[in-house]
């Protein structure tokens, strides 16, 4: 059998099987993908060809779990491949890395397609589950391997009929194909847009901010040279859509219309209202796109046997059904609201300091710093210099190393990185005899960039996994990728981050962990997988929490100049600040969740106006403050027409009460302390997808999840009697 394989590899320690970056291309990519593919359909037909010869033959249970073993170790080369190239394409995308990545789409979608709905495969996993004695006599992770793989099997279709099957396919083809087309589509349009500022329209914008707006002016003239433009006049400064710009803009410049006008250019991202092309000269409106998404889901349910898509998501989550949901959703609406509009309150009161008589969605983020600094004395740029990232990084790696007694140890300058910004790390902990082991390996790309998709994301990109072949063995640690858009560094100072940064990292790192502390070594329930998607927040939400812990920030503070911690009046003012207008914020967060549920929940699947109507009324239900009719939020909405949240965007939320209930639990025991720690590393870390969420989150709390500490986190409750503040 062949031994998975990388393009090649660097091996610090051979288990961690690190890629070498400098040697990837995409056509290798390409070959290995097809190679694997190739290795697995290879494998099917003579699961296929023996079901043929045999179709009466009762499969015993220890054989159909050798099969499975097997083909689950042929497939790691596919896992490798694919997963280096989905990576390269959304961190240093070109034509030619997003051509193969497209290419393959289809393939890849096939073969899962084929494996979902194989049915000897299927079979075999029946036959171990159906044997009780010998399913009871496996190992817990084994057990929770094969129940969501036979869950899996039902929702890809097996049981349906030859031709379903290949209406399956064909949907599941086309809805990879469009979702990839839809991420395209807003990097696109992000990167197409850069607007050139005179002097007087950069009034109030800070120091960092300015560097930012002058470093996107170098690469906005250079980019005009490459196609040949030549510019008359030179802009100093350039505004774009890109994420720490955006906001250097938004949060700070005075001049009222450059605000509008950066916010409409932001909300009608890829939407019929943005008139830019892609390199092929084609449109990037996501509309119908969006359409073809929602009405493929629904036909894929309704094969299934389920009335929406909704249904089909949740069928996989902690959650029970989508009322259940939507409940929620409208409680923590009802509840958050009252704060909601003393938020609102606040910015009008500062809004009649500059003469603005209705607030309207691009004043929101400069009114809230104004209130910041006037009544809490904080300005999120006089702390960014207390919060340079190396700084931040160390103060991090030490708190978790006090939580959960682990390691970290940079050897950026003994592997290859697929960019000069990107740092690698290993990650130690100690055995039971006081012993230092290797338990993993994690790269940090923290950086915005041109070619690179926006937001912040943890990629499991190698899970934790033991193969104990008859004539080989093999194994490997969990590797993982953390990547950011914080503001690069200058040449004279390292990235600073303001504290909401800050969080951002914390919260990648806490899903690094999840990943990389996992005790499990059957790939499918190691670390993140295998995890329901309403609890996989659990862990990075939690971590947070050590980002708004005073012990927690003289870790990770030090001025960039001086070394200095961060003031005592400036940590005050920061900490009184956690809840600012987290009235505002929650409802935010729910009417995305809420407009996610019902356009998965509706039959017939909605049309694009449809769509649009749909985030109206949720507006109306939900929100304090009006929006432009021509806001086009859901055409960049990537969480759930790009990537893996639709129907499940509410799972921010519901695990924001489990790592807020989780969290009081340090609050009783102490933020640092290790038994607690420890007991959070046992029960939820370490045993990843091995055992249903709910199980672990009970084991780990001793009892079920309350939402009193969510509330209380929030801000939505007094601390003292419970009532709502």
């Amino acid at each position: 059998m062949q031994t998975p394989s990388s393009i090649s590899t660097l091996d610090i320690d051979p288990n961690l099987k690190l890629v070498d970056f400098d040697q990837v291309t995409p056509e290798q990519l390409k070959a290995q993908i097809t190679e694997a593919i190739d290795s697995g359909n290879q494998f099917l037909d003579k699961l296929d060809e023996q079901f043929e010869q045999q179709p009466d033959a009762v499969v015993q249970p220890q054989p159909a779990l050798t099969d499975i073993i097997e083909f689950d170790h042929i497939g790691l080369n596919l896992d490798r491949s694919w997963g280096i190239l989905s990576h390269l394409n959304s961190v240093m995308s070109n034509e030619d890395i997003r051509e193969v990545h497209h290419e393959m789409l289809p393939l890849l979608s096939a073969f899962s397609t084929r494996v979902g709905q194989n049915k000897p495969l299927y079979t075999r996993y029946q036959a171990i589950k159906n044997d009780h004695t010998f399913f009871d006599a496996l190992e817990p992770a084994r057990q929770r391997a094969i129940e969501l793989a036979i869950q899996s099997f039902e929702l890809s279709g097996v049981a349906l009929d030859a031709d379903k099957q290949s209406d399956y396919a064909e949907i599941q083809s086309q809805l990879s194909t469009l979702s990839a087309k839809f991420s395209d589509n807003i990097l696109d349009a992000t990167q197409a847009y850069a607007l050139p500022l005179k002097e007087e329209q950069l009034a109030g914008i800070t120091e960092s901010g300015l560097a930012m707006l002058k470093a996107a002016a170098e690469q906005y003239i250079a980019k005009q040279s490459e196609t040949g433009k030549s510019l008359e006049d030179k802009p100093e400064y350039v505004a774009t859509l890109d994420i720490p710009v955006y906001l250097a803009v938004m949060t700070h410049a005075d001049d009222r219309d450059l605000r509008e006008t950066l916010y409409k250019a932001y909300v009608t991202r890829a939407s019929e209202l943005d008139n830019h092309k892609n390199s092929k000269d084609e449109s990037l409106d996501n509309s119908k796109v969006m359409a073809e998404i929602l009405a493929l889901r629904a036909k894929k349910s309704k094969l299934l046997g389920f009335d929406n898509y909704a249904q089909v998501s949740l069928s996989r989550k902690m959650a029970d059904s989508a009322e259940q949901v939507e409940s929620f959703l409208r409680d923590l609406a009802e509840k958050a609201t009252p704060a909601a509009q003393r938020d609102l309150e606040q910015l009008k009161a500062e809004a009649a300091n500059y003469g603005i008589d209705n607030i309207e969605p691009w004043d929101t983020a400069y009114l809230a710093e104004k209130v910041k600094q006037a009544k809490f004395k904080l300005s999120q740029e006089e702390i960014r210099p207390y919060f340079p990232l190396p700084k931040v990084i160390d103060g991090l790696f030490s708190i978790v190393s006090k939580l959960f007694g682990v390691r970290a140890v940079e050897m950026s300058d003994k592997v290859s990185l697929w960019h000069d910004d990107v740092r690698f790390y290993q990650l130690f902990d100690k055995n039971e005899v006081g012993d230092e082991r290797l338990i993993g390996g994690f790269y940090f790309d923290l950086y915005a960039r041109s070619g690179k998709r926006g937001g912040a994301w943890m990629s499991g990109f190698q899970a934790r996994y033991e193969y104990l072949g008859a004539s080989e063995t093999y194994s490997q640690l969990p590797v993982c990728f953390m990547v950011g858009n914080f503001t690069p560094p200058t040449a004279d100072k390292p990235s600073l981050l303001t504290h909401d940064e800050v969080l951002t990292l914390f919260h990648e790192f806490g899903h690094g962990l999840h990943h990389l502390l996992t005790e499990v070594s059957i790939s499918d329930v190691a670390g993140v997988n295998g995890v329901e998607w309403d609890a996989v927040e659990l862990p990075s939400q939690f971590l947070e929490n050590w980002a708004w812990n005073s012990e927690g920030i003289a870790l990770i503070s030090a001025h960039v100049d001086s070394g200095e911690p961060l003031p005592k009046s400036q940590l005050e003012a920061l900490l009184a600040a956690k809840n600012f207008q987290s009235g505002m914020q929650t409802l935010r967060q729910i009417e995305f969740a809420l407009f996610d549920l019902l356009i998965h929940a509706a039959s017939p699947a909605p049309d694009y106006q449809g769509i649009l109507s749909t985030l109206d009324q949720v507006r109306d239900d939900v929100a304090v403050t009006p929006t432009p009719d021509y806001n086009r939020f859901a055409n960049g909405f990537s969480h759930i027409f790009a990537g893996g949240y639709a129907a499940g965007y509410y799972s921010y939320k519901w695990a924001e009460l489990l790592s807020a209930d989780a969290f009081s639990r340090f609050e009783e025991e102490g933020v640092f302390n290790a038994a607690t720690g420890q007991a959070f590393r046992d029960n939820i870390l370490a045993v990843g997808g091995s055992l249903p969420a709910k199980t672990n989150f009970e084991n780990f709390r001793g009892r079920e999840a309350s939402i009193d500490a969510l509330l209380r986190h929030g801000g939505f409750v007094d601390d003292k009697d419970g009532e709502v503040a």
